[in-house]
């Protein structure tokens, strides 16, 4: 049996005194969890608070983002030790926004899963397509260079630390979600790739969150499907009641 994971992405929302009651109210929400995996991303500035909150519970803590260095010269980023030094767990890495607006490439995306694993974190991540290029039938292009190139140089042994998160980035933020279907579809092929390229032995190991606007009212339908195992959930996240609902989906699978 596959690991389900949900993990709630609060992007840049949530004051530390924030994110200290969201999570002491999840906690409440979700003691009876237990064959789903609860992560949250907090921002850097609540990682401590969080981890702090969450100590003894059934839940883990992610950061948004590192940098793929130990330290250095390198003004207003955060290094994996720095991460473990928290007590974190969980690191988001190459979200669409972050490749969006940041300019983070496959390459620079795969040396922080490196990093990540280098140091005991367990890298979600991310790929995934625009609009245009599902429109132009390349998704599945698009899906492959991002996962050959994220994983490039990640061993077998090391994947079971690792956990993909597909999002369609013309789903994020926009109301939109794909069908069941139309994720499963894709969940099925990156699957397939990851046969490919570690062997089925591993690849049916191996955690695919759904990344598109999921929320409590198609979470259950979603994470249903064969190969979707789980969640990375944006805006449905930032309120503990409608993320606990999505936990619970999962759990229930």
């Amino acid at each position: 049996m596959r690991k389900v994971i949900v993990a709630g992405n609060w992007k840049m929302n949530k004051t530390v005194k924030e994110a200290a009651k969201f999570l002491s109210e999840l906690k409440a929400l979700t003691t009876d969890v237990k064959n789903a995996e609860i992560v949250i991303g907090t921002p850097f500035t609540a990682l401590e608070t969080a981890v702090r909150e969450t100590e003894g519970s059934n839940i883990k803590i992610a950061a948004q983002n590192m940098n793929a260095n130990d330290s250095g010269a390198y003004t207003g980023e955060i290094s994996p030790l720095m991460l473990r030094d928290l007590g974190v767990e969980y690191v988001i890495l190459g979200h669409s926004e972050r490749r969006e607006y940041y300019g983070e490439t496959d390459e620079i995306v795969n040396e922080k899963v490196k990093a990540a694993l280098k140091h005991n974190l367990k890298p979600i991540l991310c790929i995934g397509e625009k609009l245009e290029e599902r429109e132009n039938g390349i998704t599945e292009k698009i899906v492959k260079e991002q996962t050959e190139k994220g994983l490039a140089g990640v061993s077998e042994e090391d994947m079971s630390s690792v956990v993909i998160a597909y999002e369609p980035v013309w789903a994020i933020g926009t109301g939109k979600t794909a069908t069941p279907e139309q994720a499963q579809e894709v969940h099925a092929f990156i699957r397939k790739l990851l046969t490919d390229m570690y062997g089925s032995e591993v690849a049916e190991k191996v955690t695919v969150q759904y990344g598109g606007s999921m929320k409590a009212d198609n979470a259950l339908e979603l994470i249903s499907q064969k190969d979707i195992d789980g969640g990375l959930v944006g805006g449905a996240s930032l309120e503990a009641s409608s993320f606990a609902e999505i936990v619970k989906a999962g759990n229930s699978i």
